[in-house]
């Protein structure tokens, strides 16, 4: 049986490139605000979450843990090939360009039987998959799957919430409460991306998705020893 563990980093297009009328839309409320001070407050967190959106944004990397081989895969964007190994992590990463990335994805995802992730339903394999259509690129699989069923894809998030029943946590959170060690020790968050990604740093975002995939598995592997009854 494959499993893979995956995670995406995506990155926000600049707002100017996008048409009048969805600038219009996405900040539709913010310029209701009569309080200049609110006003700006309203705007920035519109751009702040521009990253989410799969219409706003684009895959930036992928990263894939093989749960068999015990062997990860990043795929992050470069418009040169390239590719190195941390033999120590038995980490590949290479270089592609968004389509490719993409593609590359989609055509593991043809001979996996089970992914994991994180938060993977809400976003992750929603943003994929209509990521995909944006770029004319038609998904293998199916990721979404219904609620409750874990058999195809098992996220974490709904696993330690008990699909909802206790409070919800970020990845860092959970890393700290179980001793796994946490991505954001490497001194970068999932909330920097964009940040990085502006500065050129694309390499270190790489290398945290790498970390994050990470992390993910060694949640996963305490999730299945003790919380995992199917």
């Amino acid at each position: 049986m494959r499993k893979i563990v995956f995670d995406i980093e995506t990155s926000a297009f600049p707002f100017e490139s996008l048409s009048e009328s969805q600038q219009e839309y996405l900040l539709r409320y913010a310029e209701k605000e009569r309080d200049e001070e609110s006003k700006n407050q309203k705007i920035d967190e519109a751009l702040r979450y521009l990253s989410l959106y799969p219409f706003t944004a684009k895959v930036i990397a992928i990263g894939m843990y093989d749960v068999f081989k015990e062997k990860a895969y990043v795929y992050f964007e470069s418009e040169e090939p390239e590719e190195w190994l941390v033999e120590e992590k038995n980490i590949q990463y290479k270089g592609l360009t968004e389509d490719e990335i993409i593609k590359s994805f989609w055509r593991i995802m043809e001979v996996t039987d089970q992914i994991i992730t994180f938060n993977g339903k809400n976003f992750d394999a929603p943003f994929l998959m209509l990521r995909s259509a944006v770029k004319g690129i038609k998904p293998s699989r199916n990721l979404i799957t219904k609620k409750y069923d874990n058999k195809f894809h098992v996220d974490l998030l709904e696993q330690f919430t008990f699909f909802g029943l206790t409070r919800k946590f970020n990845l860092d959170f959970y890393c700290h409460a179980f001793g796994v060690e946490s991505p954001k020790s490497k001194g970068i968050s999932g909330m920097e991306v964009k940040t990085l990604y502006d500065a050129g740093r694309i390499k270190d975002i790489a290398v945290y998705c790498g970390e994050d995939i990470n992390a993910t598995y060694k949640l996963y592997k305490i999730w299945d020893e003790y919380l995992n009854f199917e």
